[in-house]
């Protein structure tokens, strides 16, 4: 919820609130990523995550979690403020948004954890384009995140999200020997517990309508409308 601007990765107050009533008024069950394991047989669990650290999360999706008494993973990135990540995927797309949009300090953080609503996920240190950059610099920017989450929130952090969802063995096989239980991708479907670090996700998409969030709830994945 970075902002209101349509897009393929951010939805509205209005919308988000619309995909909340949906699970809630048709017996889903909200979970966190930590409870994937716990869950993996039941057949209507979903799992809310957010990426990156905006602003919004706190200030728009926590109210709204709190009112369906849902509850969400947040992946969060270090260093996240003054940080325009997108430029390390394609020098082109040096807009300037990525930096300037409101980020969660801290105490916000440690706010939405003690709410009992958020829990904490990895997401590196300053959002690496992974397939760039070095083995060490990749073990760095993924076990010093997770050290430094745990450390500075209290809490424990078991599940990662990729940057930019790009990933290969290289990086699989570090997550999985980093005491991390499970790994999201932003491949598009619904969740096979087979693969705990390869974990599709269903996209909460600005430029669709409720009917085609609902297909993709039902699909994986988008269909045609």
């Amino acid at each position: 919820l970075p902002n209101e601007k349509k897009s393929g990765l951010r939805v509205s107050p209005e919308m988000f609130e619309k995909h909340l009533e949906y699970f809630s008024d048709n017996g889903w069950r909200f979970i966190k990523m930590s409870e994937l394991d716990k869950f993996k047989n039941d057949s209507k669990v979903v799992a809310i995550t957010f990426d990156d650290g905006y602003l919004d999360n706190y200030t728009k999706a926590l109210p709204l979690l709190q009112k369906y008494n849902a509850c969400a993973t947040l992946y969060l990135v270090i260093d996240r403020h003054n940080n325009d990540w997108s430029i390390k995927k394609n020098p082109k797309h040096n807009s300037g948004i990525l930096a300037s949009e409101e980020k969660l300090s801290d105490q916000q953080i440690h706010e939405m954890l003690d709410s009992g609503v958020f829990e904490l996920g990895g997401h590196t240190i300053s959002h690496p384009y992974l397939p760039n950059t070095s083995i060490d610099a990749k073990k760095h920017e993924i076990l010093e995140c997770k050290n430094i989450l745990e450390t500075t929130f209290n809490t424990k952090v078991s599940s990662f999200a990729y940057p930019f969802g790009i990933y290969n063995a290289e990086d699989i096989e570090i997550i999985e020997t980093s005491n991390f239980e499970s790994a999201v991708t932003t491949d598009e479907g619904v969740v096979n517990c087979d693969t705990p670090f390869e974990l599709k996700r269903i996209k909460a998409s600005g430029k669709d309508n409720f009917f085609a969030f609902k297909l993709r709830v039902q699909k994986g994945f988008r269909g045609f409308i």
